[in-house]
């Protein structure tokens, strides 16, 4: 027997969220083979966080009542195969002010520890293996950020004292920001060759699935770094393997395509690459700020007023 009172299904136990609305019943799931309750009578449902697409796309096709999916993730991508089974007019939110500060954290680092040397001189100390010497500086160099959205910015923040060269943004379309011109991805050609780093923090469509191809990369300048804090599938592995093999590029990813990487794969030990194994949004930040997010989201809804971060509505 369906509920009278509209449901909502969360990766987090409810009383676990401050100030969540009294208007609903709260279930916790976070992708387990069962579910909580009869997903019949789900009205709002946050996806599990960082758990595959099946996962979290499992659920819509009995969710008929559904009036909101709401992701814990920057991107997107994991939910949309699911939406076709939803009705008209659901609501796809993700989780835009989340996980900027974690990530543009985590993508500062890898720039860093990259360009220093950190991770040959942390297998130094392994081997009591003192390894002096000069080392690439952050200072000076000519940043490409790809991809200039909330967690694009959030990056420049991050990079703006430290006295880099110069910082380009690149985005889908050409806009202007208060820092100065974003360039639309049609201009990469020309941007490539001048940057010491290229960031990528882009959300992954079909427009950049592949967008670090081999074009790119053979574009970019000898002895450059590619930073990935966006997806995996925006680089193609093949492409950054063979520049990295041959010594010309370096590259810090915190994702990767395959992901996670299986054992074996040789992106684990070509030269010149550093990985993180998809913590960009992982940390301390993450999950009082999902809280804070889910409690403003569902007393919105509940109060029948305009969700925020809506990025596209079932048809």
């Amino acid at each position: 027997m369906s509920s009278t009172t509209p449901e909502v299904w969360l990766p987090f136990p409810a009383d676990e969220v401050d100030g969540l609305p009294a208007a609903f019943r709260y279930h916790r799931w976070d992708g387990e083979d069962e579910f909580p309750a009869d997903p019949a009578d789900c009205v709002f449902y946050v996806t599990p966080y960082m758990k595959s697409s099946e996962v979290s796309i499992r659920p819509l096709a009995l969710m008929p009542r559904l009036r909101i999916v709401q992701t814990l993730t920057a991107g997107i991508d994991h939910v949309l195969g699911g939406l076709g089974d939803l009705q008209p007019g659901v609501r796809l939110c993700n989780a835009r002010g989340v996980h900027e500060a974690s990530t543009a954290e985590l993508a500062l680092t890898l720039v860093l520890a990259s360009l220093r040397g950190i991770p040959g001189m942390v297998r130094g100390q392994d081997r009591e293996d003192w390894q002096g010497g000069f080392y690439p500086a952050l200072a000076d160099k000519s940043v490409l950020i790809v991809g200039y959205g909330s967690i694009g910015a959030a990056i420049e923040d991050r990079l703006a004292p430290f006295e880099c060269g110069g910082i380009t943004r690149v985005a889908r379309s050409a806009r202007t920001t208060a820092r100065g011109p974003v360039h639309p991805f049609t201009e990469l050609p020309d941007l490539l060759p001048r940057a010491d780093v290229v960031i990528l923090s882009t959300p992954l469509t079909e427009e950049t699935r592949g967008l670090a191809g081999a074009g790119f990369l053979g574009r970019m300048k000898d002895g450059a770094l590619l930073v990935n804090v966006a997806r995996g599938p925006v680089v193609d592995t093949k492409s950054l393997l063979a520049e990295l093999e041959s010594g010309r590029l370096r590259a810090a990813l915190d994702v990767t395509d395959p992901e996670p990487l299986p054992a074996g794969h040789p992106l684990w030990h070509a030269p010149h690459v550093l990985i993180t194994p998809h913590v960009g949004g992982s940390s301390s930040a993450f999950e009082p700020r999902a809280k804070r997010l889910l409690a403003r989201q569902l007393t919105r809804f509940a109060a029948g007023e305009p969700v925020e971060n809506t990025v596209l509505i079932t048809e």
